[in-house]
């Protein structure tokens, strides 16, 4: 008998999620009275917990009568109260944690520069590659760079702060490296991340450049960027994309079709490539005879190196934190549930960085797992008998995350990728050995070019099948079919999801032993 899935945490993972997006989005004095209402709340569940008695056995009143349980009053609110603890204690920990944030992303000399509008000077640390922006004719090229704002000076005053920003700036930054802009400060959009946005119209000083391992994440990004660069049409533009995430050289065409057709989580860097990562080191450790701790140790590590490389984008970090908690159940000597482990990532994940929320990359990478997670077990047993258990895992796993991202996917851009599981079922073979071989590539092209061009060219002969797949895809008679927008597309998806799952895990049960046709 297969075992029930344990969906307990999946309730305190949503009340988190929308905590989240109350916390980053609502006005202060909205969030904070949030926060109160959810800790009375809290209080209230509790002392129901408390006071609600439990079942009290009674003997029945006639002779040989067996006796029953008679629950007291209460008793299902009783039932239910530690589920409705948990998850208005998660969310209002995230709500907190987003007004603790928020306060400390707004000091008040910020607020005195923006309201001033002076010209200010900003030493900042870059967080993420830079991202090129459209400029006008005659223009320099200028780019778009998530920094932390580490000192701001105005008025000849100089004060120490701490606040994420968003630069729009001539090119001059990279990854790692301490710079200092001077621009013109603006008060960030509502629920943006960032505190503010700084116009700059000349590019940086350089105060320190990238060193160790932000210098050698640069190299390893530089190399995969010149290798696609020495491949022609999609192998070329796709190679980065798959390897490290990098879509700087994806042509908007590409793009459109990989959406198309449903493949745009091959071009971002996820679950998936921890996962051909972690299964290689795992393999590499247990070959040298290394003990679970040890295996444990260097999959950590790879991760850590591998997040460093690819950026902490929201599906990445969603990716770490999932493995994280694999490695934590690899050292208790236990398998961690997958709907569990899932719900527990979202709350820390939004616990540290209640943005996250907001972030459709997050959002995306979230529900495929979800879908992966909760319908690719039993699509796998279902179609195992009819496929084989190899054939039948390579078809549940894009048909689960299609199910489970599908919402979100038309909440966003409301256009239907029909033929998104067949696509998905033909580059399933292509997807690793372009990431292995490309990360193979890239790491060997300081030390043995040759034979990271031999293995780049590899590499790029799966991309280029992917490109095909997508564009012909995407070419397909009925594509992409118009979805309703907003709110009303997405419930209507959710339901469409959920049928869809039904109708693929739904089936004819087997009459139980001795049944037989008489009816009682």
């Amino acid at each position: 008998m297969t075992a029930r899935t344990d969906l307990r945490l999946l309730p305190g993972a949503a009340a988190a999620w929308c905590a989240g997006l109350v916390g980053t989005r609502a006005s202060a004095p909205t969030a904070a009275a949030g926060a109160v209402v959810l800790a009375v709340a809290l209080a209230g569940v509790l002392l129901v917990a408390v006071l609600t008695a439990a079942p009290v056995r009674r003997s029945a009143p006639r002779t040989g009568a067996r006796d029953r349980t008679v629950p007291r009053p209460g008793t299902r609110l009783r039932a239910v109260a530690p589920g409705a603890a948990l998850a208005l204690a998660v969310a209002g920990a995230v709500l907190v944690s987003a007004l603790v944030q928020r306060a400390a992303h707004d000091p008040p000399v910020l607020r005195e520069a923006v309201v001033a509008g002076d010209r200010v000077d900003a030493r900042a640390r870059v967080l993420a590659e830079p991202q090129v922006l459209a400029g006008g004719a005659g223009m320099p090229p200028r780019v778009r760079v998530d920094v932390v704002v580490e000192q701001l000076t105005t008025g000849g005053r100089a004060v120490a702060v701490a606040v994420p920003a968003v630069v729009l700036a001539p090119a001059g930054a990279a990854t790692g490296s301490v710079v200092t802009w001077s621009g013109t400060p603006r008060a960030a959009e509502p629920g943006e991340r960032a505190a503010l946005v700084l116009v700059a119209r000349e590019p940086p000083e350089v105060v320190a450049a990238p060193g160790g391992l932000h210098a050698w994440a640069g190299e390893v990004r530089a190399a995969a960027a010149r290798l696609g660069a020495g491949l022609p049409g999609d192998a070329g533009a796709l190679l980065p994309a798959v390897t490290v995430g990098d879509t700087a050289a994806v042509p908007a065409d590409l793009r459109d079709a990989m959406r198309l057709a449903g493949l745009a989580h091959v071009m971002a860097v996820s679950g998936a490539h921890f996962t051909i990562v972690g299964g290689l080191l795992v393999a590499a450790a247990a070959a040298a005879g290394g003990p679970a701790p040890v295996r444990a140790g260097v999959v950590a590590a790879g991760g850590a190196l591998l997040v460093l490389v690819v950026q902490p984008q929201p599906s990445v970090v969603r990716a770490a934190a999932m493995g994280a908690l694999g490695l934590v159940g690899v050292l208790l000597g236990r398998r961690a549930a997958g709907p569990a482990a899932l719900a527990c990532a979202v709350v820390l994940l939004l616990v540290v960085d209640p943005w996250l929320a907001g972030e459709p990359g997050a959002a995306l990478s979230v529900a495929a797992t979800a879908g992966l997670v909760l319908l690719g077990p039993p699509l796998v047993r279902r179609w195992s008998g009819v496929c084989g258990r190899g054939v039948a895992t390579v078809l549940a796993a894009p048909v689960a995350a299609q199910l489970g991202c599908l919402p979100v996917v038309l909440a966003l851009w409301p256009t239907l990728s029909t033929w998104a599981v067949p696509a998905n079922v033909a580059v399933a073979p292509a997807v690793a050995p372009a990431t292995v071989l490309g990360l193979a590539a890239v790491l060997l092209a300081p030390v043995w070019p040759a034979g990271a061009a031999a293995l780049a060219a590899a590499a790029g002969a799966a991309c280029w099948w992917i490109g095909a797949v997508a564009r012909v895809v995407a070419q397909a008679p009925g594509a992409g079919l118009a979805w309703a927008p907003g709110a009303t597309g997405a419930l209507c998806a959710l339901v469409a999801a959920a049928a869809g799952a039904r109708l693929l895990l739904v089936g004819r049960r087997a009459a139980p032993p001795g049944a037989g046709g008489a009816g009682g």
